[in-house]
């Protein structure tokens, strides 16, 4: 995430530009001395203040590891961190880096959530049905990636709202749940999330609801959703 994906500096759309340009393809390592921590079975395999972040264009951000941290784990020599090695992240059970549990990638230490109370509008509205529309919200600027509204669920129709059992993780945000839309009996799945007890860097939008931008912008006759966001060069329909 951040610098080499999405928007951020290294990635397939960034949002500024070098000056003088830098060479297509540059791949950024660098020091991690955090404690990374891996298991298999419960067992600890990997236990190290050594490894490498390596950040490639358009790829998620991956750990390199001196080659004799991680022991008889499958591994593979990294092309840009010479003496180094690279173990799949799902070679292991669990991952840890200081403490905390990670899922799908390394957390990346120039990714950053900001949540502040705006009063940029958000308006929602599904079949004709309207689920929410007030400008008493919470804008969220996350590195590389464009803005969000989020808003409190007293100010949306909820009644409306079914939970669904679709879940993810965010290394970032933690636990998401999700939400479906039942208008006149018709579900209109996943419409929604939220973040009901997220990682401290995301404490603004606890219990808030975020709706699902894509879904509009792809021209579904079932929703139509209007946020109230800064232009940020990148061309996304709103």
């Amino acid at each position: 995430m951040s610098l080499s994906t999405a928007g951020g500096p290294l990635g397939p759309h960034p949002s500024g530009r070098f000056t003088p340009p830098i060479p297509t393809g540059v791949v950024y390592v660098e020091p991690h001395p955090r404690r990374i921590e891996a298991f298999v079975g419960g067992e600890r395999v990997i236990d190290t203040e050594l490894a490498l972040l390596v950040h490639r264009p358009g790829s998620t951000l991956v750990y390199a590891f001196p080659v004799e941290v991680v022991g008889a784990l499958p591994h593979q020599p990294d092309p840009d961190a010479p003496g180094y090695v690279n173990v799949a992240w799902d070679a292991v059970d669990e991952w840890r880096e200081e403490g905390r549990v990670l899922v799908h990638y390394p957390p990346n230490p120039y990714h950053r959530v900001d949540g502040r109370p705006t009063t940029r509008r958000l308006r929602v509205e599904i079949d004709g049905v309207t689920l929410v529309d007030t400008d008493d919200t919470v804008i969220v600027f996350e590195t590389s990636l464009p803005a969000r509204l989020y808003v409190r669920p007293d100010l949306v129709r909820t009644d409306l709202l079914q939970r669904s059992d679709t879940t993810s993780y965010c290394n970032y945000k933690g636990h998401a749940t999700y939400w479906h839309a039942v208008i006149d009996g018709r579900i209109v799945e996943d419409v929604a999330w939220s973040y009901e007890d997220p990682l401290p860097e995301s404490a603004p939008i606890a219990g808030h609801l975020g709706f699902d931008r894509d879904r509009s912008a792809r021209g579904a006759s079932e929703m139509v959703l209007r946020e109230e966001l800064p232009d940020d060069g990148r061309g996304i329909e709103r």
